[in-house]
């Protein structure tokens, strides 16, 4: 018997691994729109009932009130690593599984992050206006910088090899230190403020937590060393974005990249020192400036995304539903 899955958050690139791929132990329905609370009341009653998992990307909002529509309801996934835009409270008490993709796409990653650091490093968006002349586009050589990595895992790994490529200096911070990152590519842990007032080049790859929120603001900014530059690919949340515009506007650092998505705080969990609102409005007025800024790249969450990691995390959330409709545990969160 197959099983019924709805698929929302659904991208025309991945309507095509589905018409490629006979999935026959499964029953899909197929939604362009993400899942919320006014979205879920236009469902059919009967696609409610008979649901028995619900596969979602992080533009989803699954709180209480939409779990609560679904009655036969058994496995929540998100198609991504985060998963704070479901209320995994609400889905334990109800012995609902929430499963997620704990790693992907980290030679995507990897690879565009130095895309962004190449651009800022040689200058490419003021040398992109200035057209024929080169004059104050004086690039640096990468291989004479050092990186600094937050967060060694798979992602910090995959930037670890190409930095060892460019004969890069490469310092690190993480909870876990990986001593097969020291064997391999000579990186070098640190605490997380020597690595701040060391590294020519930060890069972030840690997931959002109540207690990292904006853990990228005044004080570590400052910590940073002069003209240096800051790569977050990781949740915005993470970065005080007023922070970050006023050290570029001070010229404390030379350029900075961000590849995520603004104002994520759908079903948010911590308790923020202010409302959602005002975060989302001062996100909003502060990236803004950063947009008119020739050294600033700002990107919407283009990092992981190439064929191969797409197909990876669709491939990989079919068999993890498989894996838990069958009574194994071998995927997910819970």
């Amino acid at each position: 018997m197959a099983i019924d899955v709805v698929i929302f958050d659904l991208r025309d690139d991945e309507r095509e691994f589905f018409e490629k791929n006979n999935l026959q132990f499964f029953n899909f329905t197929f939604y362009k729109e993400s899942l919320n609370s006014e979205f879920v009341k236009t469902l059919p009653q009967e696609i409610k009932d008979k649901t028995r998992a619900i596969s979602v990307f992080t533009d989803s909002s699954v709180t209480e009130d939409v779990i609560k529509e679904f009655k036969n309801l058994r496995i929540i996934s998100t198609r991504s690593t985060a998963y704070d835009h479901i209320n995994k409270k609400a889905a334990c008490e109800r012995n609902i599984a929430v499963l997620n993709v704990p790693n992907y796409g980290e030679k995507s990653v990897a690879q565009f992050t130095f895309c962004l650091i190449f651009a800022l490093i040689r200058n490419l968006l003021p040398a992109e206006k200035n057209h024929f002349k080169n004059e104050d586009t004086i690039g640096r050589d990468i291989s004479k910088m050092s990186i600094g990595i937050i967060g060694t895992g798979a992602i910090g790994g995959a930037v670890c090899k190409i930095a060892d490529f460019f004969n890069m200096k490469i310092y690190g911070y993480d909870l876990r230190i990986k001593q097969e990152l020291i064997d391999k590519y000579g990186i070098e842990y640190l605490t997380f403020e020597e690595l701040l007032k060391k590294s020519d080049i930060v890069t972030v790859y840690i997931p959002y937590t109540c207690d990292n929120f904006q853990m990228f603001s005044d004080r570590e900014f400052n910590l940073m060393k002069e003209n240096s530059y800051f790569i977050n690919t990781s949740p915005l949340k993470l970065v005080n974005i007023e922070s970050l515009y006023n050290a570029l506007k001070n010229e404390k650092l030379k350029g900075a990249a961000i590849d995520t998505i603004k104002c994520q705080y759908k079903n948010e969990m911590c308790n923020l020192h202010k409302s959602v609102t005002e975060i989302c409005n001062e996100e909003e007025k502060y990236l803004n400036l950063l947009k008119n800024m020739d050294n600033v790249i700002i990107t919407p969450h283009l990092a992981y995304n190439t064929k191969e990691a797409l197909h990876y995390i669709l491939e990989y959330t079919i068999n993890q539903i498989r894996e838990n409709i069958q009574g194994g545990n071998i995927y997910g969160i819970m």
